[in-house]
């Protein structure tokens, strides 16, 4: 069999059983709304937006970060599931099998992309129920906006690869939901998806606008045709679009080599 092969049998196995656990599903769709409505209705008449504060603007402004998000938080999901799969075996018995060795990993993070995808479609109809309107603050077009969610979905998989590292490198799916998680939190808040990052103290603007995160943020931003593109001098918050495809596909090129090896090392 091919590595292609392969790794979309190891996916057909990963979504029937992601059938097969709806809580976890549920779960996973849960949070980023909560998110959406907290973000919303707690913070959105006091924050400042291009100088607006109010609340619909926060709404349309808040949208894309919210998608990105959720988008990187199933890194923890993948690392617990390749942490669970070590734990109990299950990577010996593949070991067994006449299958390419990256298939395991590879099948993971494609069944972790379906499960991102839909939760993207969830989030979306949610944000428009709330009043999320793409165009709210420039032109755009169903091209745009489905690129927008292809950025997305690109960025969710290149940190999915993340999570199978770091699923590789710890002893149990309690140590990968933790470690898969922790960094993440910094990642996403020192970046312009809450805020306008020129609000940010003077050291920490930089460090938000070459923030991988934040460029594919501001490129959902700029092709939603929503309010609060970040001004600014920085290469990526110029050309967020190519800037959030070369992080990807550099993250995807990097964690996915470091995490093979890493199994064919774990596997012997």
């Amino acid at each position: 069999m091919s590595n292609t092969s392969d790794s979309l049998v190891i996916a057909k196995r990963n979504l029937i059983r992601m059938t097969r656990i709806p809580e976890m599903i549920l779960f996973g769709l849960i949070q980023p709304v909560m998110f959406v409505i907290l973000f919303t209705y707690v913070f959105g008449g006091s924050m400042q937006i291009g100088g607006s504060t109010d609340p619909d603007v926060y709404k349309n402004f808040l949208m894309a970060g919210i998608f990105a998000q959720t988008v990187t938080f199933a890194t923890a999901g993948a690392g617990a599931g390749i942490a669970d799969d070590m734990h109990k075996g299950l990577i010996d018995r593949f070991r067994s099998l006449p299958m390419a060795r990256g298939a395991v990993l590879t099948g993971r993070t494609l069944a972790d992309l379906v499960q991102t995808a839909l939760t993207l479609l969830v989030l979306a109809i949610v944000g428009l129920i709330i009043g999320w309107r793409p165009g709210y603050a420039a032109p755009t077009n169903f091209a745009k906006i489905l690129a927008g969610f292809a950025l997305l979905l690109l960025l969710g998989y290149a940190f999915t690869w993340i999570g199978a590292l770091i699923g590789l490198s710890v002893r149990t799916p309690e140590a990968a939901t933790s470690g898969g998680l922790i960094w993440l939190f910094p990642v996403t808040f020192i970046s312009n998806a809450f805020v306008d990052s020129s609000n940010l103290p003077g050291w920490l603007q930089p460090i938000a606008e070459w923030n991988p995160f934040s460029a594919t943020v501001q490129a959902c931003r700029k092709l939603f045709g929503d309010p609060g593109l970040s001004p600014s001098d920085a290469w990526p918050m110029q050309n967020p679009v190519w800037a959030s495809l070369i992080y990807s596909i550099l993250i995807v090129a990097v964690f996915r080599t470091l995490s093979v090896r890493k199994y064919r090392n774990a596997a012997g």
